[in-house]
């Protein structure tokens, strides 16, 4: 027969009420009686009966997590970061893929009234008609990350888009560059709209007027269509912004389609900081995206809410340029 609560209780020498608050989190205890629960725990194989304890305190200590796309690395260590700090308050992660579809996100919001889930952490990709935002509003215990729906008034967790683009660009301008292109994502998406604004207070600042801006996706296949037009067009530019380093990488593909090199010819700086930056041809320069914090900063917000607790309703992390070899210095 499996080991009970009051099992291990009578191995550890102390009383039931004492080892189910120990295991909760709700006692603190000497380290002596600590090490004997944990031995006592050990030896008899306890394993906690969930469900017993979901129906008495009407808490399934389960987060659910809403990603785009679990295939991006970016949204792959969001998500981690996210399990990473949900373990060490007691909970499960359960992970739902909306591959970019409004329909999948509605769905997966739903679980919170089928009480599948405590809270929900939601990343989107697409803007908000309306739609998205009216259903949530219907719902509590929500955490936006990484990106907006207009309209929501809970806790959201965001990145400083635009600082991070304006740094992008100064740094291409301060290398010597005045025709620079933006190729960005989504429009209307936060980010995009944000990481736009910075791109043109920067230019504006230096008394420069883009070459050109194309919106779309953060796709490498929409960064080399796009880089493709450009490339087509009377005025080439010396360097370009990526919005993202998805976009970034079909740029170089583009650039090296058209036998010209990076930076030699063009030069060019992403956003996000993805872990193949480095790696590719040449290593990319980009604006770094702090994911670890914002997957822990979406998890204790949420735990926050959870627990009654008040936190701010906006919060901004601070991004960082990285320098790699993708731009050169002209004179």
């Amino acid at each position: 027969m499996m080991a009970g609560i009051k099992d291990v209780a009578r191995e550890a020498g102390v009383s039931p009420t004492t080892v189910s608050r120990y295991l909760n989190n709700h006692l603190e205890l000497p380290a002596s009686t600590k090490s004997r629960i944990d031995a006592a725990i050990k030896r008899m194989d306890y394993r906690p009966n969930l469900l017993a304890k979901r129906l008495s305190t009407g808490k399934s200590e389960i987060i659910g997590v809403v990603a785009p796309e679990i295939a991006n690395p970016f949204f792959t260590n969001l998500v981690a970061a996210i399990e990473d700090e949900a373990e060490q308050h007691g909970y499960s992660v359960l992970l739902s893929s909306t591959r970019g579809m409004r329909a999948r996100e509605i769905e997966q919001i739903g679980r919170l009234e089928d009480r599948h889930v405590d809270g929900l952490i939601l990343m989107t990709n697409q803007p908000d008609d309306g739609t998205l935002a009216a259903f949530i509003e219907k719902h509590a215990n929500i955490v936006l990350l990484d990106e907006d729906v207009p309209g929501f008034l809970g806790p959201k967790i965001f990145v400083e888009n635009t600082e991070g683009a304006y740094l992008a660009t100064r740094y291409l301008i301060e290398a010597g560059h005045k025709s620079i292109a933006h190729i960005g994502g989504p429009p209307g998406l936060m980010s995009t709209v944000e990481r736009h604004k910075g791109f043109v207070r920067a230019m504006e600042d230096a008394g420069l007027r883009p070459s050109h801006v194309l919106l779309g996706s953060y796709t490498s296949a929409f960064g080399a269509s796009a880089m493709s037009e450009i490339l087509a067009r009377t005025e080439r530019p010396s360097a370009v912004f990526a919005g993202s380093d998805f976009v970034a990488v079909g740029v170089i593909q583009c650039i090296c389609g058209h036998g010209l090199l990076v930076p030699d010819d063009i030069s060019l700086v992403g956003f996000d900081d993805m872990p193949f930056a480095d790696l590719l041809a040449p290593p990319l320069t980009t604006i770094r995206q702090p994911v670890q914090e914002l997957g822990r900063k979406a998890f204790q917000a949420l735990f926050a809410v959870l627990n009654d607790q008040l936190i701010p309703e906006l919060e901004r992390l601070p991004v960082k340029l990285v320098e790699r070899r993708s731009v050169m210095k002209r004179p």
